[in-house]
C-alpha cells in the first residue's frame, strides 16, 4: 500500500461518511505524509494496515469496484425463545400437542401416521402403561384396541373396573416400524411426556404391562417375570406392579393365571390406598 490514500480507499471512506484530510509536510522531499483525526492532531499513518474505520462490525465486499456492506449474522436469539416452554409445566392439551409435534426419534417420525397419547378419564385413580401403540393403535389413534385391547377391557371388568374408570398410555407414543420393540433412546425421548401424564393425573396405583415398560420405568435390567408379583414404587411414591402385557397373553394364554394374580394385587393396594383416606 502506498503513503497516499489510493482511489479505492478514499471510496470506502467516502461510502461509510468518514471525512479524510490530508496534508504534506513542510519538507516535500521526505515523503513524510501526516493523516489529520477528527481531533485535530497529526498522528502518522500506519504503511500497511487499512483505517481504523475499516475494522467495524461490518464486513465490505468488493464486486466489479462497488462496495457491497455484508451485514454480521443477528445475535442468538435469547434461550426463551429457542427453548419452548418445559414439558414439566404444561397442561394436557399443551402435552398432547407437543408429543404430536416431536420430531426428535427420526425413524419413528419417518413412520408414523399420527401419535398416540393416551386415553381415559384424566381423574383416573389407576394409570395402566403399556410398551408402544401397534399398527391398530396408529390408525385409531388410541391405545390398546384391537383384539388386545378387548382381552384389557375384560380383565378390567372381571376386577370391577370399566375402561372409562381407568387412564391408559404408553412409554412410546409413535408405533415403532414392523412392531419392533422400543429402543433405549426412543424410551428416554418419550420420557418426560409420561412423566408428565404421571404428574398432572396424580394415581394411586400404576399398572405396568411389558418387560420393556417396566425395565424403563424402575430403570431395571430385571427380567418381567422376576419383576412381576411385587409392589414396586414408581419415583414419584406411587405403588407399581408389573405384568404380561395384554398381547403376550393372546400368545401364551397359560400366563394369563398371572396376569390375574398382579390384576387383583394392583386393585388391593387401590382399594388399600382408599380405604387410608377414610
Amino acid at each position: 500500500m502506498s503513503d497516499s490514500l489510493d482511489a479505492l480507499q478514499r471510496h470506502y471512506l467516502e461510502t461509510m461518511g468518514i471525512q479524510v484530510w490530508e496534508r504534506r509536510a513542510p519538507d516535500e522531499g521526505s515523503g513524510f505524509r501526516v493523516q489529520a483525526s477528527r481531533g485535530g492532531e497529526a498522528e502518522p499513518r500506519p504503511a500497511e494496515s487499512a483505517p481504523a474505520a475499516l475494522a467495524s462490525a461490518q464486513q465490505i465486499e468488493v464486486l466489479s469496484g462497488d462496495i457491497r456492506k455484508v451485514e454480521q449474522a443477528p445475535a442468538d436469539p435469547e434461550p426463551s425463545t429457542l427453548n419452548p416452554e418445559p414439558v414439566s409445566s404444561l397442561d394436557w392439551e399443551a402435552l398432547e400437542q407437543r408429543v404430536a409435534d416431536c420430531t426428535v426419534c427420526a425413524e419413528l417420525v419417518a413412520n408414523r401416521t399420527k401419535t398416540v397419547f393416551g386415553a381415559g378419564n384424566r381423574n383416573a385413580d389407576w394409570l395402566i402403561i403399556g410398551e408402544a401403540p401397534g399398527a391398530d393403535e396408529e390408525r385409531e389413534g388410541q391405545p390398546f384396541v384391537g383384539r388386545a385391547g378387548q382381552l384389557l377391557s375384560a380383565m378390567l371388568y372381571a376386577i370391577g373396573l370399566a375402561r372409562e374408570q381407568v387412564y391408559i398410555s404408553n412409554i412410546l407414543k409413535c408405533h415403532p416400524p414392523q412392531d419392533r420393540e422400543p429402543k433405549a433412546e426412543e424410551a428416554a425421548a418419550c420420557s418426560a411426556f409420561l412423566q408428565r401424564q404421571i404428574a398432572l393425573l396424580k394415581p394411586r396405583v400404576i399398572l405396568v404391562l411389558g418387560r420393556v415398560a417396566a425395565q424403563q420405568l424402575l430403570h431395571s435390567e430385571a427380567s418381567l417375570d422376576s419383576l412381576r408379583g411385587q409392589v414396586h414404587r414408581h419415583e414419584s411414591g406411587v405403588p407399581l406392579v408389573v405384568s404380561h402385557p395384554p398381547a403376550h397373553l393372546l400368545r401364551t394364554p397359560q400366563d394369563k393365571r398371572k396376569a390375574w394374580a398382579d390384576l387383583c394385587l394392583a386393585r388391593r393396594l387401590l382399594d388399600e390406598s382408599r380405604g387410608s383416606d377414610a
